[in-house]
């Protein structure tokens, strides 16, 4: 049983269709339309689709002027590419460590970060679970710093009925296959900000500005568009958000009740903000049981499995660029030595659900 499996049907084939047919397959029509259902889904005046989250976030340290000697707070358990975004600019990722009831940023741990050269926030809403926004937001306006919120993981999820995506200065996307929904590779940046919005405009397509026929090249750009053949994917994949958010807590609850009760495991759950869509079913074992013993033993039963996601300050680039030593953020090195990820898609069937249930069962019995 995979890991994953992104839900496609004739519907996706049918919106590609259409962009073939008309033979323009870079960036146009179908991407329009793409950022304009983002928009609407996460409440802002912009949305731009990109060639990936990580340039979505590149993106966004950019417009916001983030350079050399800048300092910005990330969240630690994430995929390296929310940190290395901020290594890409010159500044200094400050990681911050997470709480492991939700797997996100803990507030008191970013408050004691903050510096004078502290100028942005990268919260994490980690496999569909919003980070608890209000103390991070007041901790921002505080102390005038800017939020970008990675939430690659959580297009639909919401925090006390609130967006992700839609609560800081800006909110990025990704469209990866293992994600809710995917355009195979691709992302997607959100906000109010006018100005903000226009530096993302010219900075995604090479720094140019039509003029006529032709482009006038205001700045040294990137080129991080999206083609219109992915976005044509993402246009069919946005109108089944919604159904596939609610599948899938419907089987995070139906799955809860095949692992309730195994000794030495703790189960994800909604947080008291409400709003988790499961992107991901992330587990967590009891200190002293061996998680990647656990992975293979699943895997010798057919059921993928895969640890959670990284310790940024774990990794050997950072440590050696910056000090970090690993156990320096303990709740963040426990997510990362404990967590185990199991088969969690729309597609899967009671007979799966019972599979996942009773092998993880088996395996921790034996541990």
């Amino acid at each position: 049983m995979r890991l994953h499996m992104p839900f496609t049907d004739e519907d996706e084939i049918a919106e590609i269709r259409k962009v073939l047919a008309t033979g323009y397959l870079t960036q146009g029509a179908k991407t329009l339309e793409l950022e304009a259902a983002v928009a609407r889904l996460t409440q802002r005046k912009h949305a731009f689709a990109m060639s990936s989250c990580t340039t979505a976030l590149h993106l966004s340290l950019v417009a916001l002027g983030i350079g050399e000697g800048d300092e910005v707070l990330v969240a630690d358990f994430t995929f390296p590419a929310t940190a290395n975004v901020v290594v890409q600019q010159k500044a200094i990722p400050v990681l911050v460590d997470i709480n492991l009831d939700t797997f996100t940023m803990d507030p008191e741990d970013l408050r004691a970060k903050i510096t004078e050269r502290s100028k942005a926030i990268i919260p994490v809403h980690a496999f569909g679970c919003s980070a608890d926004m209000d103390p991070i937001l007041e901790i921002a306006r505080a102390h005038g710093l800017a939020i970008v919120e990675d939430a690659a993981c959580a297009i639909g999820a919401t925090y006390k009925g609130q967006p992700c995506g839609g609560m800081g200065d800006l909110g990025c996307f990704s469209f990866h296959p293992r994600k809710v929904i995917t355009t195979g590779e691709g992302g997607a940046i959100v906000t109010d900000d006018d100005e903000l919005a226009a530096r993302i405009q010219l900075l995604r397509n090479h720094g140019g500005v039509r003029t006529g026929h032709w482009y006038r090249y205001e700045a040294a750009g990137f080129n991080y568009r999206l083609s219109d053949v992915l976005a044509a994917l993402g246009v069919a994949q946005m109108r089944k958000l919604e159904a596939l958010n609610a599948r899938k807590r419907d089987l995070a609850a139906r799955l809860r009740e095949r692992l309730a009760g195994i000794r030495g495991i703790a189960l994800p759950q909604d947080p008291v903000w409400g709003g988790h869509i499961y992107q991901s079913f992330v587990i967590l074992l009891d200190e002293g049981l061996d998680r990647d013993r656990i992975v293979e033993e699943l895997r010798k039963r057919d059921v993928e499995a895969t640890l959670g996601t990284y310790a940024v300050h774990a990794q050997p680039f950072f440590q050696r660029e910056y000090g970090y030593r690993t156990g320096d953020l303990p709740g963040s090195a426990a997510a990362f030595s404990r967590s185990v990820a199991v088969p969690f898609y729309a597609q899967l069937t009671e007979e799966d659900l019972d599979l996942i249930g009773s092998s993880v069962r088996a395996v921790a019995r034996g541990a």
